[in-house]
């Protein structure tokens, strides 16, 4: 188990000092427009729109009648996939900036972007799908590369080998 953990932790590094930087662009960029931006404006945190009026960890009261109207397995408890769609916004997007837990949490973005993408802007042109799908692809890729060198995870984890 302990392995694992370390598995999901460990960043994967680029041979060089610039590749890192590269990718650290794209995560620092939507970890911002999912914490401060879409994420902030369901999700009660600190620096949610105060005329949001959300307490803190709580959900807007018509994300889950959202989530509802998708249908099928989503009315089964939509409640509980609001808070989870809206925290992996939230907590997930600050999570990228910081370079914390980022396989984990990229795998919760990614989720909830392919439900974006395809479940709520199903039908739509893809002018309107195009936002959760660019989200989804920085997810995939920092989940299977992990923080890099500029993250905590390497700083956790900068001494420690599989």
């Amino acid at each position: 188990m302990k392995t694992f953990l370390l598995h999901l932790t460990l960043p994967t590094l680029q041979r060089y000092l610039w590749q890192d930087a590269l990718l650290w662009i794209p995560r620092i960029y939507c970890g911002y427009y999912l914490a401060f931006n879409f994420g902030a404006a369901k999700f009660g945190l600190p620096w949610s729109p105060p005329e949001n009026n959300l307490g803190f960890f709580e959900v807007a009261f018509w994300f889950p009648n959202d989530i509802n109207d998708y249908g099928g397995v989503f009315s089964l408890c939509p409640a509980i996939l609001a808070w989870l769609g809206a925290f992996s916004e939230a907590v997930g997007g600050l999570a990228l900036i910081l370079g914390f837990q980022t396989r984990i949490f990229s795998f919760l973005i990614a989720v909830t972007m392919l439900v974006a993408a395809f479940v709520q802007h199903a039908g739509e042109e893809l002018w309107q799908q195009l936002p959760a799908m660019h989200f989804f692809w920085v997810a995939l890729y920092c989940m299977m590369l992990g923080s890099g060198r500029f993250g905590i995870d390497y700083l956790l984890t900068k001494n420690k080998t599989l």
